[in-house]
């Protein structure tokens, strides 16, 4: 009967279901807009002090002006190692939870700072060398946001030439981005538990939820359609943000994926879903954790044991 109990529970969970988080500290990233903005404001609903790591001071700060609770932001441009690296070395008190939430999707080719691809050097080199640089401060959890694309455009980490010069294509740059979300943190989990530490790597994607990220998409014909999806099929943003929040706040093990419970994981309360074999390789985690260290400059930086 407890199981079934705790069945019916995760299928009605939302935001009102958080915990107290008074006295905790949550970093997010791109809170500005979309999910990000929903995972801060209930965040920030729920007692924790919430900082707002955004590109745009600006648009950071109006943004978490029409949040109820304790905020600060912070400037973060994901997609220029030097601006992690300076958040980062302002950053002296412990952190409970980041939340690796910040994305570009489908993009038309361009370049990061440092000259790499845009989507995997914004959504995972950037949060690579963040949670790294950061890991010494995290007393609880990293919750990272994927995405159900990590099952297309090949499947694969294209080790080769993961700037994808010799053959570009938005969906597959994302695709391969959001898998490398995935292998993160596996082989971050995997690090954690081999140091002794308590804190926790988990993973989350929102399903299909209605934000501004379709909006930059690099085909005029799938921005058209993502936006008769976002107006007839989409969850809201808030329900968007509920995995990210579950993964964050709720006792889960390490390494756990949090994804919607709907058909196809579309829409839906919070629960554990499954991975592609891609995204449980162990070996190719650890592959991309080297290469990610080389293309960064950004190590294993684990301090302590927090517990």
């Amino acid at each position: 009967m407890a199981d079934k109990s705790e069945a019916r529970g995760a299928r009605t969970w939302n935001a009102t279901h958080l915990p107290d988080l008074t006295g905790r500290t949550a970093v997010v990233t791109g809170a500005n807009s979309g999910i990000g903005l929903a995972a801060a404001r209930a965040l920030a609903g729920a007692g924790a002090h919430v900082v707002f790591a955004v590109r745009d001071l600006a648009r950071g700060g109006a943004a978490a002006a029409r949040v109820s609770g304790s905020t600060e932001v912070r400037r973060l441009d994901l997609a220029d190692l030097d601006s992690v690296r300076e958040f980062a070395a302002g950053w002296d008190r412990p952190l409970d939870l980041l939340i690796n939430n910040a994305g570009v999707m489908m993009l038309p080719e361009q370049r990061t700072a440092q000259g790499f691809e845009m989507q995997f050097g914004t959504n995972h080199l950037g949060h690579f060398a963040l949670t790294n640089l950061l890991l010494p401060h995290v007393t609880d959890r990293v919750v990272t946001v994927s995405s159900g694309a990590h099952r297309m455009g090949g499947k694969v980490i294209h080790f080769d030439d993961v700037n994808l010069r010799g053959g570009y294509g938005p969906t597959r740059a994302y695709a391969q981005s959001k898998l490398a979300n995935l292998l993160f943190t596996l082989e971050l989990q995997r690090r954690l538990t081999e140091a002794g530490s308590g804190v926790r790597a988990l993973a989350a994607h929102p399903g299909y939820a209605a934000t501004n990220l379709q909006s930059h998409t690099a085909n005029p014909l799938a921005r058209a359609l993502m936006a008769v999806g976002n107006r007839f099929l989409a969850q809201d943003d808030k329900a968007g943000a509920l995995p990210t929040l579950y993964a964050a706040t709720q006792d889960l093990p390490g390494a756990a994926y949090v994804g919607p419970d709907g058909p196809a994981e579309m829409r839906g309360a919070p629960t554990l879903v499954g991975r592609s074999a891609a995204a449980s390789d162990p070996v190719a985690a650890r592959r991309l954790w080297t290469l990610s260290e080389e293309l960064t400059g950004v190590g294993w930086k684990l301090a302590a044991a927090p517990r």
